[in-house]
Parts: C-alpha cells; structure tokens; sequence
C-alpha cells in the first residue's frame, strides 16, 4: 500500500556556537539582577523581562523572523498580506538547588516558538515535546521500539549543546524535565506571532 503522511509534525534544529559568548555576555547581568530581586529556593526558574525590544539582541531577533517566515511558507501557509512579529523573547536559568522545571504548554497566542540553549549539558533539564493530537492520545497503543522516531512516538526527549537552538509550532506541547541542579542550565525562549497587515 501507499503510505500517505497527513498532519505532520515539525522540529527545525540549528546551531549557532559563535553566537555562544556575546549572548552569555549579554545575559549574565539580566539574569544577576533577576536573581538578585528573587528568593533563590528549589525549582526556582529565574525569568527575565520581555526581552523583544532590546536593541542588543537585535540580531538574534532577525534570525528568529526569518527563520519563521521561511518555516512557515515551507510548511505551505499564506503570508500575503501578512507581518510576523516577536511577541516574546526572554532568557531563563534554573535555579543550582535543582528542581527547575516547565510543565506541559503550548503557546496559544503565537505561530512559531524556538529555543536558543546558552549553558546547558547531557546532565541538565532537556525540552520534551509531546504528540500534538489529542485524539491520537486517548487510545495510543504501547510502543515496539522506543529508542527511534516512529509513527507510534507520543514523546520526543532532545538533549541538546550550548549553541544549538530548536524552532517548533506554537501548538507543539512543550515541557522541560526536572533539572539536576548539578550544572549550569540557561537558555532564550520566543514566540513569533503572524499578525494581519491593514490594507
């Protein structure tokens, strides 16, 4: 028989290293002062302000419009007529006393999300995403191979390098594991809006 793929999930990964320095640069006094205005206890997630108007990430803020734009006429969407928009942009780091984590979400208001990953290592917190139909959910089946890819995945675990970045859609369920505490984990999370231009 032939095999028709129909509603297809997509995780775009990339990689950046030599943005690594500047961007840590940058966000270690945003992250210093959130810290030092916020009780450091267990599970604690240190969270910057909206950072999508600061002129010195300006350059990782076009990155992630075009990227988005392209992804976006790539999965086959009209943009005509069309303006994306970086809605939200924001580091966060987990706090050392372990325990930092993000519950399963989706970002309702927005179109593209993406993670950028500044400190982070195969013994920190890592994003997990989940299958995003619901109706495939509530009867799935046990799983023969659970270390690839297949059609029976619910669960997709990616560990990923300082450097790396991921782009997804919005509607994607997203959560980070429990971290350790052990090292350093910090990374820029976005969501990209496509808004209607008045015409």
């Amino acid at each position: 028989m032939e095999k028709i793929n129909l509603f297809p999930t997509q995780l775009y990964h990339f990689e950046k290293f030599e943005w690594l320095d500047q961007l840590n640069i940058l966000c270690d006094p945003i992250i210093a002062s959130v810290k030092n205005n916020n009780k450091d206890e267990f599970a604690k997630v240190f969270h910057s302000q909206n950072l999508n108007s600061d002129n010195q990430f300006n350059f990782i803020h076009q990155f992630t419009l075009q990227q988005a734009e392209s992804i976006l006429n790539e999965q086959g969407f009209n943009l005509t007529n069309q303006h994306l928009a970086l809605t939200s942009f924001w580091v966060q780091e987990f706090t050392s006393l372990g325990g930092g984590h993000h519950t399963l979400h989706t970002h309702w208001d927005g179109h593209i999300s993406g993670f950028y990953f500044l400190k982070c290592s195969q013994n920190t917190s890592y994003p997990i995403f989940q299958d995003p139909r619901s109706g495939a959910l509530m009867n799935k089946l046990p799983e023969k191979n659970t270390e690839n890819v297949t059609d029976a995945t619910s669960e997709f675990h990616i560990k990923c390098n300082p450097g790396t970045g991921l782009f997804f859609n919005s509607y994607l369920p997203h959560m980070f594991a429990v971290d350790s505490g052990k090292e350093p984990f910090r990374f820029i999370h976005w969501n990209i809006q496509v808004q209607s231009i008045l015409v």
